[in-house]
């Protein structure tokens, strides 16, 4: 039997198979007006002979061909499930390797349907009207998304937030949001690195740095003193007030910013292995940038604890001569802008563990660390105390001043006469089997570190199981070496991004022959 081209009509009534309408096969305008009737169970099997598996229908089938049909589903359950646990067994073998460890998934053969959710925030554009100052016309932030619905009338343009000016309410939260995001708009413009002049005059109020710098140390307080992180992240050095170095890196590959400014922020954390001031001409733009972002993004953004993160040094390496000379500080008073950024010093992390593999720190692990738990106990604030008498103080002394020895072959502890010359014995060096040691008691892959000027930004030591990283280029306007940063992937990769000198003739350092002197047993090295 051959249907051929038409429309139609079809139903089944007692294993009848009834069809009407359609066309001839040889007359395909002629319409069949007869009904065609066909018997399921006979005309079907003799007619089309490839259906041939076609059960009988009956009405009522009787027990012994329902007993049959139970037993065929029994089967066919059991061999679904013998499939499944050989699918499950195979599972367990597929493994993924990555550089160090073996992953076993157990959940690639998971046939579950994925559900959607929503993320927790949402970015929310503002616009301000004309009467705004520039910088805070235009705004991208971050909101929870259970919270929209109550922070919508803070954002009509009709509050108007003005520069240099902070709500007067006892929304702490909406006062630290503002004041990060004035001090961000003002002070992270990459773009601009190029053209930037470096006025004496800082743009912001001192009692807005102030504020900045108690909201920050608010966050840092919640947060331990040993970090733990996860990739991917990107590590920076020593900046030591070299701003149009951070702009630069910033500039090149991408910023601490929301995506839709032109931000990783949702991709990378950042890391900071301290000394953002001292030195260089522009300590103010780095330390106040850094703690705006450290508000903005708690958890993204990291700042670690360096040698001149420490009023005994910065008084005399720079950073009390700017706040002197570019705010009118005076720096002797309890609530001036240096002392209260000095105070926040006293509580930032001593390190960080990234991925449980590696250890980031300033200066490195001197003569006594043995054990990261050692790091763990110290409890903040922390005033560093130069004359060591106790362990712990020697401890604090070796994460922020410590260095490799000069090369792989100089083994074992020794003492740093460079950083002090008065052979005091609280600086020291360490070679590269103490590193290796360190790292196999604490099951950790590698350290990286900050504290030293490098020709190329970069230096490996230990084989590699130590890398230096400086982030400031031309250091102190005479080294001309190169800046650095590290790039840490997700595959665990360490990608190096480098940037050279500029000319920097139209400002010198704030430190420069015949300035401040360090204070006796300490050399300007870092």
């Amino acid at each position: 039997m051959k249907l051929g081209r038409f429309r139609h009509a079809a139903w089944i009534h007692n294993n009848v198979l009834s069809v009407i309408g359609g066309f001839e096969n040889n007359k395909p305008d002629t319409i069949i007006s007869k009904q065609l009737s066909l018997n399921i169970t006979k005309d079907i099997k003799e007619n089309i002979p490839e259906v041939i598996n076609t059960p009988e229908v009956t009405k009522e089938p009787d027990r012994e061909v329902k007993a049959n049909k139970e037993d065929n589903r029994k089967t066919k359950n059991e061999e679904a499930k013998e499939v499944k646990n050989e699918l499950k067994e195979e599972e367990k073998k597929v493994v993924l390797i990555t550089t160090k460890k073996e992953v076993v998934c157990n959940d690639i053969l998971d046939y579950t349907p994925k559900s959607f959710t929503i993320a927790p925030k949402a970015q929310v554009a503002i616009s301000y009207s004309s009467e705004m100052p520039v910088a805070m016309k235009k705004r991208i932030i971050s909101l929870p998304i259970s919270s929209l619905q109550k922070e919508r009338a803070k954002l009509i343009p009709t509050n108007k937030i003005t520069f240099n000016s902070l709500p007067e309410n006892n929304d702490s939260a909406r006062r630290r949001e503002i004041i990060a995001q004035m001090f961000i708009n003002h002070l992270l413009r990459p773009k601009e690195w190029i053209n930037m002049e470096h006025p004496r005059k800082f743009i912001f109020k001192k009692e807005d740095i102030v504020t900045l710098t108690k909201e920050c140390l608010e966050v840092v307080k919640t947060q331990p003193t040993v970090l733990r992180i996860k990739l991917p992240v990107k590590v920076f050095g020593d900046f030591h007030g070299q701003y149009q170095d951070l702009m630069r890196f910033f500039d090149l590959w991408r910023g601490p910013i929301e995506a839709a400014q032109g931000g990783d922020i949702e991709s990378y954390d950042y890391l900071f292995l301290g000394d953002y001031i001292d030195r260089g001409s522009n300590s103010l733009e780095i330390i106040c940038l850094l703690m705006a972002l450290k508000i903005k993004f708690p958890n993204q953004i990291h700042l670690l604890r360096g040698n001149h993160e420490d009023i005994a040094i910065n008084q005399a390496f720079g950073f009390a001569e700017e706040c002197a000379g570019r705010l009118d500080d005076d720096v002797n008073e309890d609530s001036s802008v240096f002392q209260t950024i000095n105070a926040f010093f006293d509580w930032l992390p001593l390190a960080a563990v990234i991925e449980d593999e590696i250890l980031c720190l300033h200066g490195g692990i001197g003569s006594v660390l043995q054990k990261l738990s050692d790091l763990e106990k110290i409890k903040r604030p922390i005033k560093v105390v130069h004359e060591v008498r106790t362990f712990e103080q020697q401890l604090i002394i070796d994460i922020l001043w410590s260095d490799p020895t000069d090369n792989d072959e100089e083994l074992g502890i020794q003492d740093d006469t460079a950083r002090d010359p008065n052979n005091t014995g609280f600086i020291v060096k360490y070679g590269p089997d103490r590193v290796e040691k360190f790292l196999e008691n604490n099951n950790l892959r590698m350290i990286i570190r900050g504290h030293e000027c490098v020709m190329d930004g970069i230096e490996r030591f230990a084989k590699g199981q130590l890398i230096t990283v400086f982030s400031a280029t031309d250091y102190c306007g005479r080294h001309k070496n190169a800046g650095a940063a590290l790039f840490l992937q997700k595959n665990y990769e360490i990608l190096p991004k480098l940037i050279y000198p500029v000319d920097k003739s139209k400002e010198r350092e704030w430190i420069d022959n015949g300035r401040p002197q360090a204070p006796p047993g300490w050399k300007r090295k870092s």
